[in-house]
């Protein structure tokens, strides 16, 4: 498994009865986990002193209740590279907070793919959120390509880059639905070095494109495969869908990319539990790095 253990903002203290206890910076947050299927005791020191916990209705969605909590606040994360990234949190719908903190191990695989390069590289960031991975790659000195269907999280990841210090690097911000923008970029015959997809199980573009991950990451991880360019650095796929386990996204990556000169490596990705001293799971990831 591929432990994001390197935060110093960011832990989940506890985790029980289908809900996580976590720290973000200062406050303390409660929210729901359907993995968490276990009930071991909830310590009143450390869950009673929440300053916000996210209720998920029966009928669908849920809302958060706020005990203390401002409107907004940071966190940074250090990369593996000596330079930290930061970002903008607020509680808002689904009970996210802007950040997904099990990624923090694959922003220091790719910050240090790229530095280690020792050339430029362009990298594409599909599905590309708040742009944590495109902060790790812009920060190791690559241009990168940020690409996601909401306009509200591209706006949300230009601040991120600009609180990390990174508003004049080389990044392209795109409101674009991924596979048509794959499909243009095609037809315009660009090329990448690095390719990065981080898509939800299920989604919407901004057109109202439906997106279901099972039907389409094959096709569009195919057009990536043409899309690199003759000296491709890595790929990586990240997947939170049950049904797309390491060993899936492993067979994903060699049947739709030529794997000649190239080494895939699928694990799961997750997060310590400090009072467990357990990892809590959070998806799946899968690299395909390319030799020479």
């Amino acid at each position: 498994m591929i432990v994001s253990e390197n935060w110093r903002d960011f832990e989940v203290l506890d985790a029980s009865d289908k809900e996580k206890l976590e720290r973000w910076g200062d406050y303390l947050l409660i929210r729901p986990d359907p993995q968490v299927i276990w009930n071991t005791p909830k310590d009143k020191r450390l869950w009673g002193r929440h300053n916000a916990r996210y209720h998920r209705s029966s009928k669908g969605g849920g809302h958060w209740d706020i005990v203390d909590l401002p409107e907004e606040w940071t966190i940074s994360y250090p990369l593996a590279i000596g330079r930290d990234i930061s970002f903008k949190l607020k509680p808002f719908a689904f009970k996210h907070t802007g950040v997904f903190p099990e990624q923090a191990a694959n922003w220091d695989r790719v910050s240090l793919a790229i530095r280690g390069a020792g050339r430029p590289i362009s990298v594409l960031n599909l599905f590309a959120y708040t742009g944590g991975a495109t902060l790790a790659c812009a920060a190791a000195g690559a241009s990168v390509t940020h690409v996601d269907a909401s306009k509200g999280m591209v706006g949300w990841a230009k601040e991120n880059a600009a609180i990390s210090g990174l508003s004049e690097a080389p990044i392209r911000w795109l409101v674009d639905d991924c596979a048509k923008f794959v499909a243009r970029e095609l037809r315009r015959g660009r090329h990448y070095d690095a390719i990065i997809l981080d898509p939800p199980s299920y989604g919407r573009g901004p057109k109202g494109e439906i997106w279901k991950i099972e039907q389409t990451i094959y096709p569009l991880l195919c057009d990536l495969s043409l899309l690199l360019s003759e000296e491709p650095l890595f790929i990586l796929i990240n997947s939170y869908t049950t049904g797309l386990q390491p060993a899936v996204l492993t067979y994903l990556l060699a049947s739709s990319t030529d794997t000649e000169s190239s080494l895939i490596s699928s694990d799961e990705i997750g997060l310590p539990v400090r009072e467990s001293s357990l990892v809590l799971p959070c998806g799946a990831s899968g690299f395909l790095s390319f030799s020479g």
